[in-house]
């Protein structure tokens, strides 16, 4: 498929950019810190649609406009009928991050600002993150007698380890990027000014490598928490014999012996 740009003219809240096989999801409530309301919520999950209908997307890029990534559920949607609103809130994000965590591209968080709530639940769900410098990070839930949602109880102890968890969901704290980065719920951390070039880049390299693989490895390594080590050996065999009939493998291959880069195309 030819590489497009492309916004969703339907949605406003959330804009889905696609451009050289990257998707771009940007949430667009600067004004009020890209907080997440039913609306945000289904946009989001259209354009999730769109994205895994799109076969020439091979990495997915989420980052929120404004001086934020996102401040998490937006509590005035929760102010009257709090059960319902937050039912309609919360099925279509879940739908949402199971869409993202079953897609063959990679998706890649861009942090910046104020990261809290389901945005911090959202981005710990993402295969990949990188933060600005300045970025706080705080779950924040147990500030509104809430426990979490978008992943958060399934995605932190992953990423962190169950004590670090437990102190990151019981305490609600702040914390910095500095401290994400050694908990592990970012790769790296830049410079705010470098953020968009260092995120813009490591699209770019994960989009020109081996789209099938990568959905692969990530599945793989996704479900090897709640698999049998006989179980995993055998998924893992499975998914090598059917990356070996991919054309980035036989590629990838023929770079090999040839003494070049390969040139991959997600097939």
């Amino acid at each position: 498929m030819k590489d497009k740009a492309v916004i969703n003219p339907n949605t406003s809240s959330v804009i889905l950019t696609v451009e050289e096989h990257i998707a771009t999801l940007t949430m667009n409530r600067p004004d009020a810190l890209n907080a997440i309301n039913i609306n945000v919520a289904e946009e989001f999950l259209s354009n999730c649609q769109a994205i895994a209908n799109d076969a020439s997307v091979r990495v997915v890029v989420i980052r929120g406009e404004g001086k934020a990534f996102g401040v998490g559920g937006d509590l005035s949607t929760l102010k009257t009928d709090s059960v319902n609103n937050a039912n309609a809130l919360i099925s279509r994000l879940h739908e949402s991050v199971l869409i993202l965590s079953h897609i063959n591209a990679p998706v890649i968080a861009s942090l910046h600002g104020v990261v809290a709530g389901g945005s911090l639940s959202l981005s710990s769900a993402c295969d990949l993150a990188i933060a600005a410098e300045g970025t706080r990070f705080n779950l924040a839930y147990a500030n509104v007698a809430a426990s979490c949602d978008v992943s958060g109880s399934w995605s932190l102890p992953r990423l962190v380890g169950l004590r670090n968890a437990m102190q990151i969901a019981l305490l609600a704290e702040t914390f910095d990027a500095q401290e994400a980065l050694r908990l592990g719920l970012v790769n790296r951390v830049v410079s705010a000014e470098n953020l968009n070039s260092e995120v813009d880049k490591l699209a770019k390299r994960i989009a020109s490598g081996p789209t099938q693989a990568y959905g692969r490895l990530k599945r793989l390594m996704r479900q090897s928490f709640e698999t049998t080590l006989a179980d995993q050996l055998e998924s893992e065999r499975l998914n090598f014999l059917a990356s070996a009939q991919t054309d980035d493998f036989k590629e990838a291959l023929s770079a090999f012996f040839e003494k070049r880069k390969p040139a991959f195309k997600g097939v």
